[in-house]
């Protein structure tokens, strides 16, 4: 009798400690293999092949146990470059050409157009100004480019430029489909015509806010507005499906753009880990494979997470 008091002003003791506060709870075994790490703000881009990889990024963290603030399509540029620099983002896909944007009376001439110089120089820039970690790049040009209606560089022989710059300086009609980065940017379309010794009216461009390359594709392969050529990127995959035809760039204007994950530097020493989650990812990514997955979201319509997903699971990289 008195064992079964006994008993009961225990429990009664314990329950009144618990609802105080005195006493915590504590599992006897804590599995350490399912505590998540992070959180980890991905961004990326506003186009399809930001879309892509940002959705790999996300893809691939969550799979190895990160919570992850998924902030993919979040801005140009500028805008995005801001916000990682601010301590705003994590992580995020970067074009190692964009190292003459961001540096580019820093560097030497020339040295970004040449992919193992651009990566370099960018990678040992940022760490030194801004701690950010560039991680190994993919194998793929996504350069600007301009592209023309495949009728129209028929008709009028245009393949480069330069043949370009001459129909545009003889009165040919044009009207040219881009982003406001790409038009306002001095290294992007001011460079073309500087170089190539041509120049575009206002009444010849139709500018977009974002930097969606399937929207300027689409525009000239449509003629909305009387639009025949576009902004394009080396990585698009649906240039040949809806007609259009990219303009060689024979005087080497623009910088090799190779597409790299860009971390913080406090978060890449946090997790060292990134380099191996993302290293084997970005090698598969030829200039071939970025056409075909960039050709299945902007042409076939298909989902750009659900297209890197299964890029993912494919190739074992979700096992």
């Amino acid at each position: 009798m008195s064992k079964g008091l006994g008993i009961g002003v225990g429990a009664a003791v314990v329950l009144v400690l618990l609802i105080a506060g005195v006493l915590t709870f504590v599992p006897s075994e804590v599995d350490e293999s399912e505590e998540r790490k992070g959180p980890v703000t991905v961004a990326s881009k506003i186009d399809t092949e930001g879309a892509l990889l940002g959705g790999m990024m996300v893809e691939l963290l969550e799979h190895h146990g990160f919570e992850v603030i998924d902030e993919t399509e979040f801005g140009p540029t500028d805008v995005i470059r801001e916000a990682i620099v601010a301590g705003e983002i994590d992580i995020y896909p970067e074009y190692t050409g964009n190292g003459a944007f961001f540096f580019g009376d820093d560097a030497p001439e020339g040295v970004w157009n040449d992919a193992d110089s651009a990566y370099d120089t960018v990678r040992d820039l940022d760490y030194e100004e801004h701690e950010l970690i560039w991680m190994e790049p993919a194998p793929a040009n996504n350069t600007w480019a301009i592209a023309v209606r495949s009728d129209l560089a028929e008709a009028e022989g245009l393949s480069t430029k330069e043949d370009f710059a001459e129909y545009v300086n003889q009165g040919g009609t044009v009207k040219l489909a881009a982003s406001e980065e790409f038009v306002t940017r001095p290294d992007v379309l001011p460079a073309f015509e500087e170089e190539y010794g041509f120049e575009l009216s206002d009444d010849q461009l139709l500018v977009f806010s974002g930097g969606n390359t399937a929207m300027t594709i689409q525009a000239a392969a449509e003629q909305q507005d009387g639009v025949n050529t576009a902004m394009a990127y080396g990585t698009d995959g649906e240039l040949a499906a809806l007609g259009l035809t990219v303009l060689g760039d024979n005087l080497g204007v623009q910088p090799v753009y190779e597409p790299a994950p860009l971390v913080r530097g406090d978060v890449a020493s946090q997790y060292p880990e990134l380099e191996d989650i993302f290293g084997p990812v970005f090698e598969r990514l030829s200039k071939e494979m970025l056409q075909e997955l960039n050709g299945r979201i902007a042409v076939g319509g298909e989902d750009a997470r659900q297209v890197a997903r299964e890029f993912l699971q494919e190739n074992e990289f979700l096992n």
